[in-house]
């Protein structure tokens, strides 16, 4: 990679870290912008360094510093209930990644994308939190994705909205 891919990939987990901790408690998983920070990530800096971004940040997190929404950190938050929605953020920036490349940069692509890696995030996530707690799929589906649709929904036509901009005048 050039320098230059370096630092946005750099610039872009920094984005993630700092979006990341605020957040509000909705049950066991809380709402934060994380997931508006991965989008940007995927569909800026397309699928390698989007998701080389997303790895640094819960690299980052996983050794302790203070990342992950409310403000907590460490290996444990990796391993409990939350940990297979954080984990999900891979595969979330790399399906926006190829799917705007596929749709060559279309608007319909950067939409599509991050549909498609919200659908990833919140299988991964959902079936990690089951197999934690015990819960039914009904259960988990309601209480850790059905509150969280509308939130997702704007900021995916925030991202869709804003990344094609970005994109443009950063060249990358």
């Amino acid at each position: 990679m050039k320098t230059r891919d370096i630092a946005a990939t750099a610039v872009f987990a920094a984005l993630i870290c700092v979006a990341a901790p605020f957040s509000v408690p909705v049950g066991p998983i809380p709402l934060s912008l994380a997931t508006l920070a991965v989008y940007l990530a995927g569909a800026i800096l397309g699928t390698k360094r989007g998701t080389i971004a997303v790895a640094v940040y819960i690299a980052l997190g996983a050794f302790g510093l203070p990342v992950f929404s409310g403000f907590s950190g460490g290996l444990q938050k990796l391993l409990g209930v939350t940990g297979g929605y954080i984990a999900g953020y891979l595969p979330c920036s790399a399906a926006v990644g190829v799917t705007i490349r596929a749709a060559r940069g279309r608007t319909i692509g950067y939409a599509a994308g991050m549909v498609i890696g919200t659908i990833l995030c919140y299988t991964l996530g959902t079936a990690w939190f089951m197999a934690q707690t015990g819960s039914k799929l009904g259960a988990a589906i309601a209480l850790c994705v059905a509150p969280f649709l509308l939130g997702d929904a704007i900021k995916i036509a925030v991202a869709t909205a804003v990344a094609p901009i970005i994109r443009r005048r950063l060249k990358l």
